[in-house]
């Protein structure tokens, strides 16, 4: 019985962990608290996972990737070694690329790739290269990189915390950086091969013709018999038919009107509507459509102009609503379309719920967008402005860093303890300020990792990892004898990074792994780091995190991740299989 619920616990958990109808932090919470309370996990193993010092360790990664980001050390490097990388195209990727992976190896890889993206949307754009030549072969080194250490990716730091746990020797820092290494080297050199001739490459069009803008805005001249005269501008008749008022142009004067411009006779305004709406405007007393109206070159004038922004990893507008967050109120934009994996999102715009990196058009003043140029909850993704470079703060975490590994590898300090005090320094010489250190740590991913371990503790004391371990070891063994069986559980693991993340599908399969290297009489340490790898190797989809924040920026189809990914995540499978049984015998 006890099996039966907690397989049907983990069936419920993929389905809502890829709807996302409820958010993955609550649904993790919800799991434990049913297991729990049906007494298949003791309150101490529930909550252990979340005391767990590779928690300590993940949340201490993110403060020091978050202090380097803000002294600006990155961006002076990124800068640095494009200028060097200019000379060609192939050496410009190789060195993204390398950089990237480098970089990755030691930070969290969706926190790399968003600190590149718009660097590099800012040299596409000046070197006249589309940006989807060089956004996905980034996201695949961030990922791939982070494979060559422990602390690399959180799935590889998770795994290690959970064997240790399972009374197995924990991962070292450096133990997976020769399989790592060759892992990230086979993606590169098939990403500069057969992928890069594979890259889409798109036309770089006018913001307003790109979003197909005409379609849906139009000019209307108010008539001075019209009722509108007088009327406030977001409070008029025209809203009540669910146009929306972008500008207003008045004795050839364009300008955004705000919360308490007034209509005036012969204003002409900018609306924005579906077709059947604008009908009905036709319709309307004292009210006239102009014909062959310029829309983009109203949209965009000396005070006004349109942009691409990006809603960041860390953006406290994720899940809320444009009207709910007062977007315009708060950034003094105006949103006039939402791109979203390859859509377009124009209806409703008010009622959209943003996600983290929808790429949003927006239209407002210059100096507006000097003003959210820094925020940490959107990117402008134009021209790329290096933040300060504040040089003795950048260095003093990179020492810190470097300080915190070396005591690691050397086993001075345990790993928690020596990047906890490496963040705890950088916070104290205010390389970080205390509540951006905060704002950093990824709080649902630590509640996802330690709900998730708690689940490895279900199946083990529920009989349910033993049960499917017998099933997948019948049907796999006379196949492949081990390998065979390994196999089947590296593929499993891969299919299941598709509707949850990496660290959870890694967690879901490992003790039922372990369970089955103990009764082929193999070395339960090599299925795990094996399916660890497994698990940051999955590029067939856009549904990594890193992926999700190229996917938009790079006007990316779901197909190009499909066909891009898929042959490379095979050949990746097979050098996890060949290698793992040469570094860590079964």
């Amino acid at each position: 019985m006890e099996i039966a619920i907690v397989l049907t616990l983990l069936v419920i958990a993929v389905v809502l962990f890829a709807t996302e109808k409820v958010s993955v932090e609550l649904v993790t919470l919800l799991i434990l608290i049913i297991l729990s309370g049906l007494r298949i996990i003791s309150p101490e193993e529930a909550f252990a996972g979340f005391s767990s010092d590779f928690i300590i360790i993940i949340a201490s990664i993110f403060i020091l990737s978050a202090a380097l980001e803000e002294t600006g050390i990155l961006d002076f490097a990124v800068v640095r070694l494009v200028r060097l990388a200019q000379q060609s195209n192939n050496l410009m990727l190789l060195t993204i690329m390398l950089v990237t992976g480098v970089v990755s190896a030691f930070m969290n890889n969706t926190t790399v790739t968003a600190m590149f993206i718009t660097p590099l949307i800012g040299l596409s754009k000046r070197i006249n290269l589309s940006a989807s030549k060089l956004l996905m072969p980034l996201a695949y080194a961030a990922i791939l990189g982070g494979t060559c250490t422990l602390i690399g990716t959180s799935t590889n730091v998770a795994v290690s915390g959970y064997i240790a746990k399972a009374g197995l020797e924990p991962i070292g820092l450096f133990e997976i950086s020769g399989i790592g290494f060759i892992i990230f080297a086979v993606g590169m050199v098939y990403m500069m091969t057969v992928g890069q001739r594979m890259l889409p490459s798109h036309v770089d069009q006018e913001l307003a013709e790109e979003y197909k803008l005409q379609k849906y805005v139009t000019e209307v001249v108010v008539l001075p018999d019209s009722p509108l005269v007088g009327q406030l501008v977001f409070a008029s008749d025209l809203t009540t038919l669910n146009l929306r008022m972008l500008n207003v142009i008045r004795a050839k004067e364009n300008f955004l009107p705000d919360f308490r411009t007034r209509i005036r006779a012969n204003d002409i305004l900018l609306v924005e509507g579906d077709v059947d709406t604008l009908m009905k405007v036709k319709e309307t007393k004292g009210l006239q459509i102009m014909a062959d109206a310029l829309i983009s070159k109203d949209l965009e004038t000396e005070n006004i102009r349109l942009a691409e922004i990006m809603i960041t990893r860390q953006s406290n507008l994720i899940n809320r609503t444009i009207k709910e967050s007062e977007f315009l109120r708060r950034f003094g934009l105006v949103v006039l379309a939402v791109s979203r994996h390859g859509e377009t999102l124009r209806s409703k715009i008010g009622s959209i719920r943003l996600r983290m990196a929808d790429v949003l058009l927006v239209q407002g003043a210059p100096e507006r967008f000097e003003q959210v140029r820094n925020s940490n909850h959107i990117a402008v993704l134009d021209e790329f402005e290096p933040v300060l470079y504040k040089k003795k703060k950048g260095l003093i975490v990179i020492i810190s860093f470097a300080l915190a590994i070396l005591a690691g590898t050397l086993q001075v300090l345990p790993l928690s303890i020596a990047f906890l005090s490496a963040a705890v320094v950088s916070i104290l010489l205010r390389a970080i300020s205390t509540e951006k250190a905060y704002n950093a740590i990824d709080w649902r991913l630590l509640i996802l990792i330690g709900g998730m371990t708690a689940f490895g503790a279900a199946m083990e004391n529920s009989g349910a990892a033993e049960f499917l371990a017998q099933g997948i070891v019948e049907v796999m063994e006379p196949i492949g004898g081990r390998t065979g069986i390994l196999a089947g559980f590296v593929i499993l693991t891969v299919l299941l990074t598709q509707p949850m993340s990496n660290a959870a599908a890694a967690l879901v399969v490992i003790p039922v792994a372990l369970r089955a290297a103990i009764e082929l009489g193999a070395d339960p340490r090599s299925f795990a780091i094996a399916i660890m790898l497994g698990a940051s190797v999955s590029l067939v989809t856009p549904f990594e995190p890193a992926c999700i924040l190229v996917y938009s920026p790079g006007k990316y189809r779901f197909w190009d991740f499909i066909r891009i990914g898929s042959p490379l995540t095979l050949l990746l499978v097979i050098v996890i299989l060949v290698l793992v049984p040469v570094f860590w015998p079964m």
